[in-house]
């Protein structure tokens, strides 16, 4: 009695029939994937390798940086036409998205929050939103007894500060009151 006859209905295997001689077995399908992961080189093993308080402390020192950079540049003496000169300034008249950006930057850093505003109102909404992230990213980075929580920021949220953006890109430069308040 073979095993397969006292096994009941539901759980005999069927066997594939084998091949007649004269017929031909087609060959396994073969796949391609859009992404093939490279072997990994010199440069992604020394990342690799890199501990977990680096990215963090570059990012940092991208700021401190840009922050040093504004505070001794003081750029609300500076006008469109000093070194750095600002190309779409120059060339249109026209304040593009992120003119005054360097300006605000640098009244938030002295405490002027209202010429702060005046000079690029979506940078002071978008300053503590940032602050956040960065800090959050550092402190989960981080081997620390605690975790702070992620800011998840949704789609339709950052659209309307894209839109919100460039409506205020739009508007500073109409020459009518009060769209004249923003035009720096």
């Amino acid at each position: 009695m073979s095993v397969t006859s006292s096994l009941p209905a539901a759980l005999t295997v069927a066997q594939p029939a084998a091949p007649a001689a004269d017929e031909t077995v087609p060959p396994p399908p073969v796949y391609h994937y859009a992404y093939q992961p490279l072997p990994k080189g010199r440069f992604q093993r020394l990342v690799d390798r890199l501990p977990a308080w680096s990215g963090p402390a570059g990012v940092g020192a991208l700021i401190g940086g840009g922050v040093a950079y504004t505070l001794l540049m003081n750029p609300t003496r500076a006008g469109a036409t000093d070194t750095p000169t600002c190309i779409v300034k120059l060339l249109t008249g026209f304040d593009c998205p992120g003119c005054g950006g360097t300006r605000a930057a640098w009244y938030m850093l002295h405490g002027d929050i209202p010429a702060a505003a005046h000079h690029h109102a979506p940078l002071l909404f978008a300053a503590p939103f940032l602050a956040y992230l960065y800090v959050s990213w550092t402190v989960n980075r981080l081997n620390l007894p605690f975790k702070l929580p992620v800011l998840r920021i949704s789609n339709k949220a950052l659209v309307g500060f894209l839109v919100a953006w460039l409506a205020f890109s739009v508007l500073r430069n109409l020459p009518w009151a009060p769209f004249t308040w923003f035009f720096v």
